[in-house]
């Protein structure tokens, strides 16, 4: 009898960093619900144990499991795989999710947030895709999905750390893009507007930029995630999208005369 789970990631495993709340959760949530296996990897190790028993319940079925991460150690990362691997037998996806935001200028940034910002959004990003490039590389077709921001894509005031560190995501998704193609292993970057989630709970915000006049839920944007995951963007590499309500679009502010 086949037991492969029906749906739009049939027995594809997906690594999702930061996965134990807001976006990571429900990016978990999504790919399990469409057929993924799905490893759920966190520094808050009871937390992310508590959100994979919640998805194997929902879905009867073993379809996540948890690890402890701390993405800016390298053999936290290689650990993470070789648990993802003993868990599920492959691995096809790598979510490179986890992330913080610390306020400043190149002024103003205090050298503390300025290195955590970077050692966690861009160099745990490269440390992801280095530790899991090897298993990736063995599979037909594997998916690497980068977490930016649209910090990313465009000047951010007051955000001189986090936009340095999504805009080297970025970079480091297109030339990735053009390493590994070859290898069936594709890398695209996701760049969110604003998303309620913890990161931003207590952010000052208003959203007349945005031209949908709101936040995006973190399940819009798991939409994505599952389409990047799939076999449906097998033709999708080195791509740099906006999910932002149009924020990015041009200056929604400006008063038509």
């Amino acid at each position: 009898m086949n037991t492969t789970p029906a749906g739009r990631v049939p027995g594809k495993v997906a690594l999702i960093s930061g996965g134990a709340q807001g976006m990571g959760a429900s990016h978990a949530r999504a790919l399990a619900r469409v057929g993924a296996s799905v490893m759920i990897a966190d520094l808050q190790a009871e937390l992310a144990e508590s959100v994979a028993a919640s998805i194997n319940e929902e879905l009867g079925r073993k379809a996540a499991a948890s690890v402890y991460l701390n993405v800016t150690d390298i053999e936290s990362w290689e650990q993470a795989v070789a648990a993802t691997v003993a868990a599920f037998g492959t691995l096809d996806v790598l979510v490179n999710n986890a992330g913080i935001y610390r306020p400043g200028t190149a002024e103003t940034t205090t050298l503390e947030d300025w290195r955590l910002t970077i050692d966690i959004d861009l160099n745990g990003t490269f440390y992801g895709m280095r530790a899991a490039l090897p298993e990736l590389k063995k599979n037909e077709t594997s998916s690497i999905i980068n977490i930016s921001s649209i910090a990313g894509l465009t000047g951010f005031k007051g955000r001189a750390a986090y936009s340095a560190a999504k805009w080297g995501v970025q970079g480091l998704t297109k030339t990735s893009a053009l390493d590994f193609g070859e290898f069936g292993v594709r890398v695209n970057s996701v760049h969110p507007g604003s998303v309620n989630t913890p990161l931003t709970a207590n952010l000052k915000r208003g959203y007349g930029q945005i031209p949908a006049g709101r936040a995006a839920e973190p399940e819009e944007i798991s939409q994505l995630i599952v389409y990047l995951a799939s076999d449906e963007s097998r033709f999708v590499n080195g791509a740099s999208i906006a999910i932002d309500g149009g924020e990015t679009a041009g200056n929604n502010l400006r008063q038509n005369l």
